[in-house]
């Protein structure tokens, strides 16, 4: 079943064109990939998939139905969630709030008033908040379920991204460089945890620069160079494609293999 369907997709800014006639299918299930150099179109692509910029021309699908140019709220109920390169969190809010954020686009303006005086909470609030913990123990924030947002180290930060997007249910979840500017050690904790989102059911499109981690976790990759699709295929095809060692090293060192930590 395909389940994200991208027909000749571009978005021009002042005449220039950072996506130019992408296509391609995601099917529902696993892990998949979009890598490509600084300044390839990779975050432009995701947020024209996800409704922060109109496309300039071409077509978005999730499961069968035109999401083309849909607001980011109607794609979250439809079951498309994301998270962001450049954190957006609340920090004036605690952690656990942070989480129950995702859950409003399932729920009425009564969770939104309840955010901010949780001993007061209802049942339905109370069941938010469960589901809250629960996801945060999920993606490893089980010592954080107390804390301020603000109280939080960075690496903590980008998995309680996660928690949140996680909260709206998504059937598919845009990943935006996870691993940016984590440890080595971090970093393994994020593979460990896309491969257990896709194991849950969840479709997982990932975004980022860290190969090793990419190579790793995914079923299949798509790689853009200056707003165009230059490959799609499994991780050892597309590290075997000498348009794409190009692409990344240059001319002079096409003959070199692709750095798994490029």
């Amino acid at each position: 079943m395909t389940l994200l369907s991208v027909r000749e997709l571009s978005r021009s800014f002042f005449g220039l064109d950072a996506v130019q006639d992408v296509s391609f299918e995601i099917p529902a299930g696993a892990v998949h990939s979009i890598i490509g150099p600084n300044g390839a179109g990779k975050t432009t692509l995701f947020n024209v998939v996800t409704g922060l910029y109109r496309p300039t021309r071409g077509q978005v699908h999730l499961a069968g139905e035109d999401i083309t140019g849909a607001e980011p709220s109607a794609l979250a109920r439809r079951g498309l969630s994301r998270t962001f390169q450049n954190l957006q969190i609340f920090f004036n809010m605690p952690a656990l709030e942070n989480v129950m954020v995702g859950a409003h686009v399932h729920s009425d303006c009564r969770l939104a008033s309840a955010l901010f005086r949780l001993r007061g909470m209802g049942r339905r609030e109370r069941a938010a908040a469960d589901e809250a913990r629960r996801l945060m123990e999920q993606v490893g924030l089980g010592a954080y379920v107390g804390a301020e947002a603000s109280a939080m180290p960075y690496g903590a930060l980008k998995r309680l991204e996660i928690a949140r997007a996680l909260a709206s249910r998504p059937r598919l979840l845009l990943l935006d460089e996870p691993a940016a500017g984590l440890n080595p050690a971090e970093a393994v904790e994020i593979e460990n945890l896309i491969r257990q989102i896709a194991r849950s059911g969840v479709t997982v499109l990932l975004v980022e620069h860290n190969m090793r981690l990419v190579m790793a976790v995914s079923e299949r990759v798509l790689v853009l160079d200056r707003g165009r699709l230059l490959a799609d295929g499994t991780a050892d095809e597309v590290r075997a494609n000498p348009a794409v060692v190009r692409a990344y090293l240059g001319t002079r060192n096409a003959g070199k293999k692709m750095a798994v930590h490029a």
